[in-house]
């Protein structure tokens, strides 16, 4: 039943373990310190953001023009331990689950890697062609997003078990299993990634799928849609998007069309290919954990407080969370980094040197007009071209004069979801079930899904 148990012991009275005090503090004090870093907003100068965006950004700002150097020294690592562990296979890497798992990839992202670090290599020291380190391809990586990404990996790496290790997944999840389930397909649990990647950043909602995945408490399908559908763009960057397109008085209603089209996107992608198609068994090597019911005579809080000090009580040392952590920064770094890069660069190559991206959104002219979009000419590449980079939407429609239009270009962007120059590289980066040819078919599919409703508000706000 897709990871959920049933049996006769749920319609029979269940006595529930009695807990002492510090019993409930070893769940709630490092569940609240992981949802202030995680989850709650503060004011950042004239913008909003959380703790640990906040910390990646201060740090950012300390190392300076110090992290590309420090970026290609990890992409040097990532790529030389790579070739020693599919080359040369010793015992130190093999026999080390950690280490092998990073390390002993396919010949496909050997190369991938490979790819990231000349890439980084050319743009840091401009030793190669201008169109790879140019500030629209390779610099807009190396300079714009792989400092975000490399800061922000480490604090979210470092904190990310206070989430995951302490019971806040399991109390949420039995708080939320009743809605989840039915309407979304997935486990109560899963609603945290949401709210991570709402609150916060998709990057962080990914990582935090993608461990939850590894340790058996999704399945395939339930870890491709939880991936791919609520790892979100952050309320951050929507601010950005729409500031950008000068379009920020309208910000209320943006958010609103936002969250609309992605509630709307969330409930059909799990029922349709590719997604519906994944399979409902768990990571390879990993025992799938199932999610219990709520037995019939307890409330959900009660059964989630249960559940979460359960898991609480499992953690024995210290020193396993903050290896723990330290292994989630390296995972990042090493392992997705150079996919990022690579992955990244060549698809903002094609998006400002061919004309790939404009021939693909001719078919988006004949909807957009039928749709009684302004300017449908125009804005028909930025519905395809947010494939390649999630600012590039704005970029292009920038120029664009109808505010209509503008607002629906702000909107599609953001619901897209799939971007290759940061979720679509750190996805394929991952040990999620999830290929290019899947990234293509789910981007499509949500743009066809949610520009229907973006443009049915648009038309109603202006």
């Amino acid at each position: 039943m897709n990871g959920l148990t049933k049996d006769k012991s749920q319609n029979k009275k269940v006595q529930l373990p009695a807990h002492s005090t510090q019993d409930y503090l070893k769940f709630i004090l490092p569940s609240l310190v992981g949802l202030l870093l995680f989850l709650v907003p503060i004011s950042s100068g004239d913008s909003v953001t959380i703790p640990v965006a906040f910390l990646a950004n201060e740090l950012n700002s300390l190392l300076g023009n110090a992290v590309p150097t420090i970026t290609v020294i990890l992409l040097a690592v990532s790529v030389l331990g790579s070739i020693i562990a599919v080359v040369l296979k010793p015992d130190v890497i093999t026999r080390n689950y950690f280490l092998n798992n990073l390390l002993n990839v396919s010949v496909f992202w050997l190369i991938a890697r490979i790819l990231g670090l000349i890439f980084a290599v050319i743009t840091v020291y401009t030793w190669g062609p201008e169109w790879i380190s140019s500030e629209y391809t390779g610099g807009l990586l190396m300079y714009d997003l792989i400092p975000i990404l490399l800061t922000t990996f480490l604090f979210a790496g470092l904190f990310l078990p206070l989430l995951l290790n302490f019971g806040l997944l399991e109390f949420i999840g039995a708080l939320l299993i009743k809605i989840m389930r039915p309407v979304f397909t997935l486990p109560g649990r899963s609603s945290l990634d949401c709210l991570a990647s709402w609150v916060g950043d998709g990057t962080i909602g990914v990582l935090l799928t993608t461990k939850q995945y590894e340790e058996g408490y999704y399945t395939k399908r339930e870890a491709a849609v939880v991936a791919t559908t609520f790892s979100v763009v952050s309320i951050t960057f929507t601010i950005v998007i729409i500031q950008y397109l000068d379009l920020g008085h309208y910000f209320g209603e943006y958010y609103f069309t936002i969250i609309l089209a992605g509630l709307v996107a969330a409930i059909i992608m799990p029922r349709i290919p590719p997604l519906s198609k994944k399979a409902n068994t768990g990571y390879e090597g990993t025992e799938l954990k199932a999610e219990n019911l709520i037995p019939a005579n307890t409330s959900m809080v009660k059964w989630g407080l249960n559940q979460a000090i359960t898991k609480a009580k499992t953690n024995k040392s210290a020193k396993t969370i903050v290896r723990e952590g330290f292994q989630n920064v390296i995972d990042m770094w090493v392992g997705v980094l150079p996919i990022v890069m690579a992955i990244g660069t060549v698809a903002l190559v094609i998006a400002e040197h061919t004309p790939v991206f404009t021939i693909l959104g001719k078919p988006f002219e004949p909807i957009l007009m039928f749709l009684q979009v302004p300017e449908a000419q125009a804005a028909a590449q930025t519905m395809v071209v947010g494939f390649a980079d999630m600012f590039l939407p704005a970029v292009i429609g920038s120029g664009i004069e109808s505010e209509m239009t503008r607002f629906i270009i702000a909107c599609v962007s953001v619901t897209q979801l799939v971007y290759m120059s940061e979720m679509g590289g750190l996805l394929l980066g991952s040990k999620l079930p999830i290929s290019i040819k899947d990234l293509i078919l789910i981007f499509l599919l949500r743009t066809l899904i949610t520009l229907p409703i973006v443009v049915g508000v648009a038309h109603l706000i202006f």
